[in-house]
């Protein structure tokens, strides 16, 4: 009872976010300068990650390109990790090895940690720096056929949501964190993708909105922003009406599907 009659005294301050928040939509966030920065980008050498690296060499940072054995004694401590580098099988769970369930694991969260482990240290000793975790749409809403990839997903997220809430509570205010979540991507790495709620999205489009966001200090990126509504809707509406919405959608692409094989 405590806790409701509390939340129900919160309700004019709640008020006052939701005006603050209005009126920042009309106007232009201020952009940090990273100039000089040292950036550590993981899965840099194709699609999102590489792109990134082009970006952040315009604004004239130092790039590294991932080697966590040589990283501190040859550049420097680093103070912006984009965790980007991840792997995609589509298959239903059938036809899903086991090796590759575990290697999207270690990929798509494990090293997350590792990475995160080896430069947040530093980060909090100077209380400055940005962790960017590239997850996914699929980190929200889960996907036929991509039951490794949206499970390793949804744990990215929850891994930018905790980090993010451990390092409020540890007074580390200055060490930022931001999540991308875009739709499909032309990288090759799912083939024929198509959805009803736009065109695959280009690299450059979503790396455009990924440096914004870590420029003006986002906490969750989508791309395109219509999944900000769409996860919204998946939290809010009755079963029924989801499973029709999510059939308007209408997601494709190619997979394997080991159930139908081994029916034959």
């Amino acid at each position: 009872m405590q806790f409701f009659l509390a939340s129900f005294l919160l309700l004019p301050f709640l008020l006052v976010c939701i005006v603050e928040s209005l009126l920042k939509l009309f106007i232009p966030k201020k952009r940090k300068s990273v100039t000089g920065e040292i950036v550590l980008i993981t899965g840099a050498g194709h699609g999102i990650g590489r792109q990134t690296a082009y970006e952040f060499a315009k604004l004239k940072c130092k790039l590294v390109l991932w080697d966590i054995n040589k990283v501190k004694t040859e550049v420097g401590d680093v103070s912006i990790l984009v965790n980007n580098a991840g792997v995609v099988y589509t298959s239903d769970l059938s036809a899903t090895q086991d090796p590759q369930i575990e290697k999207t694991f270690e990929v798509n969260v494990l090293a997350h940690f590792w990475t995160t482990k080896a430069f947040l240290p530093e980060m909090m000793k100077n209380n400055h720096g940005h962790i960017v975790t590239v997850a996914s749409a699929a980190g929200h809403i889960a996907v036929p056929f991509l039951l490794a990839y949206c499970s390793s997903k949804f744990a990215a997220v929850g891994f930018h949501k905790a980090l993010t809430e451990e390092l409020s509570a540890l007074e580390r205010t200055g060490v930022k964190t931001t999540c991308l979540c875009p739709n499909f991507i032309n990288t090759g790495f799912i083939k024929n993708p198509s959805t009803s709620l736009g065109p695959t999205l280009e690299p450059e489009e979503v790396v455009n909105k990924l440096i914004d966001g870590i420029l003006t200090e986002q906490k969750m990126i989508f791309v395109p922003s219509s999944l900000n509504f769409l996860t919204l809707m998946e939290k809010v509406l009755p079963e029924r009406f989801k499973a029709i919405l999510k059939r308007k959608i209408d997601i494709r692409f190619d997979a394997v599907i080991g159930y139908k094989m081994k029916g034959k």
